[in-house]
């Protein structure tokens, strides 16, 4: 029979331990969290940067574009770093690097400095995207249960989050490498911690040494379905207050209410599509979730007044919301190397997709460019439908 004292030493020590598992749970929200403040900062202050550096739209297209080509190069790093580090000192490593990148980018004097800023942006984003999924996606393998859509929405949260900080540092007229700055120490601080709780395997995952590869069969309507699902956000995230200001005359105020509408949607929505995975499937959802949202998409289009357009560009959140999420799921479930193929076509997409639709409504319009990414939504629908590893 036990003795009081040590009855007591063990139910503080299954107390101990009952905590130590609540805090491994906070760990990759807190991380989806921190990248999605990183990210939403970085994009609230793409326009002081611009101006900073006295860059034109064309050359701003081709900044964007080189944050593309970063991702697209993160390949070989990210694959090694996984096969060497592990998914955990992989996301400690490329985060801190992430940090050091996004002051860069706040410091950059000159074009040609700020296109290199940015091109480290897409190689440190993407390896520090693909480290973070894999934990995820390792933990659901684990437990049975998913949990990535619900993570992705936290990853949301963060980005409005980072935006709505980078709008207030822009109106109080701190640079952005101030901001930056200010910034960095206590996120530095917050990954450590996370890092520290993380429950993951350091053992390196075996990947092919290739340079770079594209995903191939299956993984290649994957990665496409990501590269089309991260270039419609992108595009909805930068370009849907300029058409509310372009061709409704929508004030100041009311034009960023075209984000906050498509964001708050999808957030909800992912904070819920676990759920709904587990009784539908991810196939149906996300095949008829891509078509509501080319519906909202044309829509607001179509909309007589800049209000009723909020309705569908909320109706194009909800519908879009599950793309990226399941896609990632996916490509988990086949290991680091299917994965980091995938997060590069996908990340690339968000990057080089506002320039594409910048280019397209300034020779055809800003309608023409909302519709275009309506049109994506629909192929979306349609690549999905034939996406056998969508499950």
């Amino acid at each position: 029979m036990q003795t009081p004292s040590r009855t007591t030493s063990t139910v503080r020590a299954i107390a101990r331990s009952f905590s130590a598992v609540q805090a491994q749970q906070l760990a990759l929200p807190i991380l989806f969290a921190l990248f999605g403040v990183i990210m939403g900062s970085w994009a609230g202050r793409i326009p002081a940067m611009a101006a900073r550096v006295h860059v034109s739209h064309s050359a701003l297209s081709m900044v964007l574009l080189m944050g593309g080509l970063g991702a697209v190069l993160s390949y070989p790093i990210s694959s090694r770093m996984m096969a060497s580090l592990g998914a955990r000192k992989t996301l400690l490593f490329s985060g801190l690097a992430l940090l050091c990148v996004l002051i860069a980018i706040g410091a950059a004097p000159t074009v040609p400095l700020l296109m290199m800023a940015v091109l480290s942006l897409g190689i440190t984003a993407s390896t520090f995207d693909v480290a973070i999924n894999s934990a995820a996606t390792a933990r659901e393998k684990a437990t049975g249960k998913s949990e990535l859509s619900k993570l992705h929405g936290v990853g949301c949260a963060g980005g409005l989050a980072g935006a709505t900080l980078g709008s207030l540092m822009a109106s109080l007229h701190i640079m952005p490498v101030t901001h930056f700055l200010m910034l960095a120490g206590p996120l530095a601080f917050v990954l450590y911690y996370a890092f520290t709780l993380l429950d993951a395997d350091d053992a390196g995952a075996t990947v092919e040494k290739k340079t770079f590869s594209l995903p191939r069969g299956e993984l290649l309507v994957l990665g496409a379905l990501g590269f089309l699902g991260s270039m419609a956000e992108g595009s909805i995230a930068d370009w849907s207050g300029v058409f509310l200001k372009e061709h409704f005359g929508a004030s100041d105020g009311l034009a960023p209410l075209a984000l906050s509408c498509f964001s708050v949607m999808m957030l909800l929505s992912r904070l819920v599509g676990d759920k709904l995975k587990a009784r539908y499937g991810a196939r149906p959802l996300v095949t008829s979730g891509s078509m509501l949202g080319a519906a909202g998409l044309f829509f607001a289009v179509l909309s007589p007044n800049a209000y009723v357009a909020l309705f569908g560009f909320a109706v194009a959140g909800l519908g879009m919301s599950l793309v990226f999420p399941f896609v990632f799921s996916a490509a988990g479930g086949q290991g680091p190397a299917a994965l980091a193929g995938v997060a590069s076509m996908a990340y690339s997409g968000s990057l080089m997709g506002p320039p594409v639709i910048g280019a397209i409504a300034q020779g055809f319009g800003m309608q023409i460019a909302i519709a275009y990414v309506g049109g994506l939504a629909a192929l979306i629908a349609w690549v999905a439908a034939r996406a056998r590893m969508l499950k």
